[in-house]
């Protein structure tokens, strides 16, 4: 989504017709409404392509891309490059009808009698993470006291709060989120679902709670709500903060819980 939100806008910005691989196409095509045009793998193989490497945040230099046939490189998906035209990004992202009805159904169902729901989505990113952000990053995951204030933080808003919750690691999501007032579900009966209809579901909610990474990025902005998502996750020195903004990547509008570092720091102490 990012890649392809990104070449939509640079496109744009500098004049040029953009299309999109077959492989694309295949994965984003049979979730959302995509209007821009496949170029065959076989006639992109043919062209002498002018590679440009694009990092995750807009620059001045990407309003004057030269060359007549250029690829895009890098995994950007930075709100700075197209929020300008985000209503043209988000009718890009149109889910097809036949999701759009079965997410809906599933919320519906979800309510019951209660009337005047708001619908929370939480994200909890885990899986390759857990292990990929303290050995590589020098940073955390969500923690328990995390999702714990991002969630009071709307039932102390809302008079019928409900929490959808998503998870690549949805045994930890049940244990380790509280659910006392009864108002949290977990997506398919907390067994992990295909991520295709984990991101509608949290895509068609009225306002988010992230962790960290772009999935969870992503349905916060379709969503359009109230965001809250995880900052300062990782150590100052973090070689990760190289590559990554947080100003770069979180609207301005969105709400900030910093993360706890004290297990980095105690490590890092035990190992002085």
């Amino acid at each position: 989504m990012g890649e392809y939100a990104v070449l939509y806008a640079l496109a744009n910005l500098n004049g040029h017709q953009a299309y999109v691989l077959p492989q694309m196409q295949a994965e984003l095509g049979k979730i959302f409404k995509i209007s821009l045009p496949v170029i065959p793998q076989e006639v992109a193989d043919s062209i002498k392509w002018k590679h440009y490497r694009l990092h995750n945040w807009m620059s001045p230099e990407y309003f004057n891309i030269s060359g007549q046939y250029v690829k895009l490189f890098g995994t950007p998906y930075s709100w700075t490059f197209y929020h300008h035209i985000r209503e043209e990004i988000l009718r890009e992202f149109t889910f097809h009808d036949n999701i759009k009805n079965e997410t809906n159904l599933y919320l519906e169902q979800l309510k019951g009698p209660t009337v005047n729901v708001t619908y929370i989505g939480v994200h909890v990113r885990r899986g390759d993470y857990v292990d990929e952000m303290p050995k590589n990053r020098q940073g955390v995951v969500a923690d328990k006291n995390y999702l714990q204030q991002a969630m009071d933080y709307f039932r102390l808003k809302y008079e019928n709060p409900l929490f959808v919750v998503t998870s690549n690691g949805m045994d930890w999501c049940r244990e380790n989120i509280n659910n006392s007032l009864g108002d949290v579900y977990f997506a398919g009966n907390g067994q992990e679902r295909s991520p295709a209809r984990d991101f509608a579901l949290l895509a068609h909610c009225n306002h988010t709670i992230m962790t960290i990474g772009s999935f969870g990025y992503w349905a916060a902005y379709l969503v359009g709500g109230e965001t809250i998502y995880l900052t300062n996750f990782t150590l100052p020195d973090s070689p990760f903060l190289n590559i990554f903004k947080y100003t770069s990547v979180y609207l301005p509008e969105w709400i900030g819980i910093p993360a706890d570092l004290s297990p980095l720091l105690e490590k890092q102490e035990k190992s002085m």
